[in-house]
């Protein structure tokens, strides 16, 4: 889970770091009467989404009168911004952040990441800030430093200190740099984050160090125990169909292809997507129904997947260990027997009762594609799919569609 630019700078000033005076607005007249409270000269009215590079796409604007702060609130809400990160739909700002403008002698980069490959956080800086990390990693890699944080002895002040030098910090600097990086560590390990990052972290000309941009991830996982943390969610940043599918106790990741996926367990819906692709296809998503896909969690998944418009064939892969094919078989029958399915529908079952589970599907009477191999359904998905965009499919209640494919 994401949460926003001034979400995140709240959470990490209770851990001790400094962020400059700021204010969220949701009106320009708001927005005007942060700019009042704050004082000051100049303002930076920054538009709240869950994105980076905001200010590429006009998102981040510096201003100097009240007048301007209120252009500039009028002009970001409501509209959609496009970046890198969010795709060419785009995310809609529907609140600023108005911060004190800040006098920036030097722009840093530091962050806290969970390197899974070494089971470790890995603490990561650069005295090369205000620039997209990745660029700096394939463009001059040598400028990042990174020190792996032992998890059963935590993060020692030495290893601040060795990055707070690794930033080009001079030593009067260190010791607000060892706080700094001590506060963002127990952030992240005491609110179950999986990533805490500020950049930039700048010098000011009054040799402060102060987070002007932060970011903060957690693991979707820890949020029933992180009740302050789950009501920062901001479901308008979301996708739609993902949210949904959180709410339903489901695993959905959309995707920008044409064939549905229903399957249990993430490593098999990875084989499946795969699959679909070798077969010359497109997955519309990721959907992962758990071990316990009853007949009315099966239903929801189907309408879960049939939400998406772009869908034009559906494929349910199961393999079944803790669970088992006629319970699965019953829940795919008893879902489309309450759905008016549009479309072809591809059921490939394996694992426990995988025999009662196919006769239940046979004796069933519905147009339902069958498979026993994974690269044979994902074949005959890829098959019904472009029967679909030919407009030789007919409605699943005709006995003709078995047939035709």
């Amino acid at each position: 889970m994401d949460i926003h630019e001034y979400q995140a700078k709240q959470l990490l000033a209770d851990y001790g770091v400094k962020i400059a005076d700021g204010g969220l607005a949701y009106s320009p007249e708001d927005a005007v009467q942060r700019a009042r409270e704050i004082g000051g000269h100049v303002w930076v009215v920054k538009a709240q989404i869950h994105s980076g590079a905001r200010g590429k796409a006009g998102g981040i604007k510096i201003c100097k009168t009240h007048d301007e702060v209120s252009d500039a609130a009028e002009s970001l809400l409501g509209k959609k911004l496009v970046t890198h990160q969010t795709g060419p739909a785009g995310k809609q700002c529907l609140r600023l952040y108005v911060e004190a403008g800040t006098d920036i002698a030097k722009e840093l980069y530091f962050s806290l990441l969970i390197d899974r490959a070494q089971e470790r956080i890995v603490m990561v800086g650069s005295a090369q800030g205000g620039m997209e990390i990745e660029d700096l990693a394939e463009n001059n890699p040598d400028a990042i430093k990174k020190i792996y944080i032992e998890p059963a002895v935590g993060l020692q002040d030495f290893q601040a200190r060795e990055m707070g030098f690794a930033l080009g910090l001079h030593a009067d600097l260190i010791p607000q740099a060892v706080k700094l990086i001590q506060g963002c560590y127990r952030a992240m390990r005491e609110l179950d984050a999986n990533m805490v990052e500020i950049n930039p972290l700048v010098i000011t000309g009054h040799d402060e160090l102060i987070a002007l941009d932060a970011k903060m991830g957690f693991d979707d996982n820890a949020l029933f125990r992180r009740q302050k943390i789950s009501e920062l969610r901001d479901k308008s940043q979301e996708d739609p169909r993902e949210m949904a599918a959180a709410d339903r106790g489901l695993s959905y990741v959309g995707l920008d292809g044409d064939i549905g996926c229903m399957i249990n367990g993430a490593g098999l819906a990875m084989a499946t997507m795969d699959m679909i692709k070798l077969a010359g296809g497109e997955p519309a998503n990721f959907l992962d129904v758990g071990g316990g896909a009853s007949a009315e969690r099966t239903e929801k998944a189907f309408r879960m997947v049939l939400a998406d418009k772009n869908v034009k064939a559906m494929l349910v892969n199961i393999f079944a260990g803790i669970n088992r094919c006629d319970w699965i078989a019953e829940g795919v029958v008893h879902a489309v027997k309450k759905i008016d399915m549009q479309i072809p529908l591809i059921v490939r079952l394996s694992g426990t009762n995988v025999e009662e589970g196919r006769r239940i599907i046979e004796e069933s009477g519905l147009p339902i594609i069958t498979a026993n191999t994974l690269a044979e359904a994902a074949e005959k998905a890829v098959q019904a799919r472009n029967e679909v965009v030919a407009g030789r499919f007919q409605h699943p209640a005709s006995p003709d569609t078995v047939t035709s494919l």
